[in-house]
């Protein structure tokens, strides 16, 4: 797949990604009603060699998805990794661990899968939506997203109303999203007629049995 974006101006040309620390470069950001977010701006170094490889590494999937009385296409490509599976890239198992790590695998909470989708154009979006925990979305979880290749704003706006909040996300950026995040807000990345280049953004959850 040949696409052009703009490549990072923070990147060594030719290096390869390299994560930098958590710790004391995380900002947390309390959103109200339990729900939190933490951001670390440039986490994964070099992200435009990791973006590249995903690009042409990954099994891409044009999903489609019922929705009212019809089924669409999704816009968006897609690819879903689940528990034990091997992840397209070592950076991005690396980053699994990594984020353990750092938010100490309490129960029910440890990063075991990785969704990726692809965004190609400024056509590709997602609605606004919360990430459901199993079958439900009855439960406090976290949600890490790394981004990589061009930036997209993700929208943040609570359930009961006030101001929605923008997070530019690309070039290596993460964001975790956690507590009540998934039950009390809505996150969306929005369509645009801006001239944007392609992002990739790595999703990793937890996974939830239906007894806990």
């Amino acid at each position: 797949m040949s696409l052009s974006f703009q490549t990072s101006l923070f990147d060594d040309l030719g290096a390869e990604p390299v994560l930098g620390e958590l710790g004391p470069r995380v900002e947390h950001i309390d959103l109200g009603e339990g729900a939190w977010l933490d951001l670390r701006p440039g986490w994964v170094g070099n992200s435009d060699a990791l973006f590249e490889r995903l690009v042409d590494r990954v099994d891409w999937k044009a999903d489609r998805r019922e929705m009212y009385d019809r089924v669409v296409d999704v816009p968006r490509l897609v690819s879903w990794f689940g528990p034990g599976v091997d992840l397209p890239d070592p950076v991005l198992s690396d980053a699994q661990t990594a984020l353990n790590d750092h938010y100490g695998r309490p129960p029910q909470q440890v990063f075991e899968t990785a969704g990726l989708c692809f965004y190609r154009t400024g056509d590709d979006s997602i609605a606004w939506h919360g990430d459901k925990v199993g079958d439900a979305i009855d439960r406090d979880t976290m949600v890490a997203i790394a981004s990589v290749g061009a930036e997209r704003v993700l929208a943040v706006r609570s359930r009961s109303g006030g101001d929605v909040r923008r997070f530019p996300l690309g070039h290596g950026d993460l964001l975790v999203m956690g507590g009540s995040a998934q039950r009390t807000h809505e996150h969306s990345i929005a369509k645009t007629k801006r001239a944007v280049g392609p992002r990739i953004s790595i999703q990793f959850r937890p996974v939830w049995s239906r007894s806990a």
